[in-house]
């Protein structure tokens, strides 16, 4: 099955921040933009940034695996090698965690490497990758 790219379009309350942060921290190359959004290559998917002033909503979390995972949150399933690259890219860049690269369900089906980070705007970001790929919609 050929995988078809998807396109997200997110609110962010300062696009500057955010534009420096997906391209020059996460290595994202930039596309078409205006002065008030941005899009990425996302690896492979098209992340577009919009401008939208900061909101008051509170962050809600999920707990999983005894960490409070943050809702919503979107990111991209990455094969295991290019995920530990990222997240050592991401370690050099002084990027703060919300939750650090772990490995869930060691050794059972869906084993999986994790982490969670947010952008400058409060979005948060979740990468992971299978040991299996197979397993990825496994029960």
């Amino acid at each position: 099955m050929t995988l078809a790219p998807f396109h997200l379009a997110i609110p962010v309350h300062d696009l500057h921040a955010c534009r420096t942060f997906y391209r020059d921290i996460l290595g994202f190359s930039e596309g078409r933009s205006s002065d008030h959004w941005v899009d990425f290559n996302f690896f492979g998917h098209q992340l577009v940034l919009h401008y939208k002033e900061i909101a008051s909503e509170e962050a809600a979390t999920n707990p999983v695996d005894g960490k409070d995972v943050p809702i919503p949150h979107f990111g991209v399933v990455l094969d295991m090698e290019t995920f530990t690259e990222f997240s050592e890219k991401l370690k050099k860049n002084n990027v703060t965690f919300i939750i650090e690269p772990y490995i869930r369900f060691k050794g059972l089906t869906g084993e999986q490497a994790t982490m969670f980070f947010k952008d400058p705007s409060g979005n948060a970001l979740e990468f992971k990758a299978f040991k299996n790929i197979d397993q990825l919609f496994a029960k």
